[in-house]
């Protein structure tokens, strides 16, 4: 497992999701949270595979905030 400082942004990203990387998120506000991608991907595996970043560029950023739809889920890590 990897731990990766994201100061600027959220990732979900094929690459991190293979390499069960857990990232730390800081966002704007200085809120910090932690995640694992491939966690958090295979909670909304559908949601992901249907946006057209994922399909195009096998990535999904938010450099504002954690999005609302993973903050509903119940486990990050």
């Amino acid at each position: 497992m990897n731990e990766i400082k994201n100061v600027k942004r959220f990732v979900i990203s094929v690459k991190g999701i293979e390499n069960k990387q857990v990232c730390v998120f800081i966002n704007k506000k200085g809120i910090e949270y932690k995640y694992d991608q491939s966690v958090v991907f295979n909670q909304l595996k559908d949601k992901f595979e249907k946006m057209n970043c994922f399909i195009k560029y096998k990535t999904y950023t938010n450099s504002n905030n954690l999005p609302t739809f993973v903050k509903e889920l119940k486990s990050l890590v």
